[in-house]
């Protein structure tokens, strides 16, 4: 058998052993055909998911939920876990000791914050006291598919006081945050988490609106095992600017990435990864009475990119006036003030290429409210919902849910799950008309007691982008976060091939 054959067959057993479900045979005749079959969609048999330190406020509370939606072709075993993981220095580029003055990396077992009982069922934990840590949680069996953990953080007041939430990310190599700040009323993190028995090595770039911003401190960052690392950007550079790109990409290992924003005046919240950079991108979910958005945008490459600019709002899509294109400099970040660009109505912005197709990430900048009660949200690009999306974290009141589909029209069913201390699950369906966005009050479980998760699922009709707000009254302010909804990767496309490989031998 050949190298060939030989790196066939590692492939397939490597993606086994993610699904538990792929399976090759060898071959059998010689010369004969290969036939692929369609590719089966199958659940994936283990998940891991990161949590960012919250905050270090000594008034912050925050609360964590997890949930797995119920998901066909699961066996009956498995379980799911969120455990502490040790916290490096809070200032910088590593260290040598952790917060308790032993080895980086090393950290009391502990018990963990959240065990999930049942996939269908939400289930909430909290933290408490000043610097609660970050979390490394995993899943297998039933538990994997789509497991979702949302983290929630109440700040009454200080530097980024208001509502903050993320979804818990999974580990990967490569992150781009557009709308970060060094400015001096700014207070940025990059929370890196590294879930792995190893180091991973990482380095920051920061890209301006001149172009690359030298620092020499963010190079070769070694986030030891089983911890995490949360590096203010301000020490990276001593160059003071509103609108930054960051890229964390990392040399060894992998990690968790996301970025909490503090504002002195704005509140603040996390701004999680924009998708990878691609010609065209959708922003979902821009709340009705938005008072200021701000898009945030970059190329990686050479090339200078050239965007049309149009709203999806509930009657269509819509070019706001005096935004109808906006050119993005090759290796530069651009950010165009877009004001009260909803004007009252459901809203989600769209991106597609003028003339040549040139790969951007994006984010906005959300504030709500006026004066001394304004509090601040991002929105970054996103992937479609795809097979399904999966939101935790709801509650009877302050979630709304918002749906578009910028190439034609979709239905999509949506279903409450049970509530996390009682409630029966229910489901309802939407036709989301093309080139629109809407916000949608989402279905609530019969009976509700406690928080419920949601489940987006399109059934047919073009791709839908969607988002969930949380709104709450923070101090007088209008405190809200807004999380997207891409595909909860519960599924993995696994081809199937006849028996007989030989035609790939030579």
């Amino acid at each position: 058998m050949n190298r060939t054959t030989l790196s066939l067959i590692a492939g397939a057993t490597a993606l086994a052993a993610v699904t538990g479900f792929a399976a090759l045979s060898a071959p059998d005749t010689p010369g004969a055909d290969t036939t692929a079959k369609a590719a089966a969609q199958l659940p994936v048999e283990r998940t891991s998911l990161l949590c960012p330190a919250p905050s270090m406020s000594d008034i912050a509370e925050t609360s964590y939920t997890s949930f797995t939606p119920v998901t066909k072709g699961t066996g009956s075993g498995g379980k799911a876990q969120l455990r502490a993981a040790a916290q490096e220095s809070k200032d910088g580029a590593g260290g040598d000791k952790g917060k308790d003055g032993g080895k980086t990396g090393e950290r009391k077992t502990e018990k963990p914050v959240l065990t999930p009982k049942e996939p269908g069922k939400p289930v909430t934990g909290d933290t408490s006291g000043a610097e609660p840590p970050a979390l490394v949680g995993t899943a297998d069996g039933r538990f994997a598919p789509g497991w979702t953990v949302q983290e929630t953080t109440e700040v009454a007041a200080g530097t980024g006081r208001g509502l903050q939430g993320v979804n818990c990310t999974a580990p990967d190599t490569s992150f781009w945050f557009p709308g970060v700040s060094t400015a001096a009323d700014r207070t940025d993190y990059v929370h890196l988490t590294n879930p792995d028995d190893s180091a991973a090595v990482v380095d920051i770039e920061l890209y301006g609106k001149d172009g690359t911003l030298k620092s020499t401190v963010g190079e070769g960052i070694t986030v030891q095992p089983h911890s995490s690392d949360p590096v203010l950007l301000s020490t990276l550079t001593d160059e003071q600017q509103t609108n930054l790109t960051v890229h964390v990409n990392v040399r060894s290992g992998r990690v968790g990435a996301a970025v909490q924003a503090l504002d002195d005046k704005l509140g603040g919240d996390w701004l999680t990864a924009s998708t990878d950079p691609s010609g065209s991108l959708v922003l979902p979910g821009v709340p009705k009475d938005a008072t200021s958005v701000r898009l945030v945008a970059f190329t990686p490459g050479d090339a200078d990119a050239d965007l049309k600019v149009r709203l999806a709002s509930p009657s269509g899509l819509i070019t706001p006036a005096g935004h109808e294109t906006v050119h993005v400099k090759g290796g530069m970040t651009t950010a165009v003030d877009l004001g009260d660009v909803t004007r009252g109505e459901a809203g989600s912005l769209v991106l597609t290429p003028t003339n040549r197709s040139v790969p951007v990430v994006a984010a906005l900048r959300v504030v709500r409210g006026k004066g001394d009660k304004q509090e601040t949200a991002f929105i970054p690009a996103t992937r479609p919902v795809g097979t399904r999306a999966t939101s935790a974290d709801n509650s009877a009141k302050g979630s709304t849910l918002s749906l578009t589909a910028p190439e034609g029209a979709a239905t999509v069913e949506v279903t409450a799950s049970a509530g996390s201390e009682g409630g029966a699950p229910v489901s309802k369906t939407y036709t989301i008309k093309a080139g629109t966005t809407q916000d949608i009050e989402p279905p609530v479980p019969s009976g509700l007691k406690g928080t419920y998760a949601l489940t987006v699922e399109p059934k047919s009709g073009g791709p839908v982008y969607g988002a969930r707000t949380l709104a709450a009254t923070e101090g007088g302010a209008p405190g809200f976060t807004v999380q997207t909804l891409p595909d909860d990767r519960g599924t993995v496309a696994v081809p199937e091939a006849d028996e007989d490989l030989s035609v790939l031998q030579k």
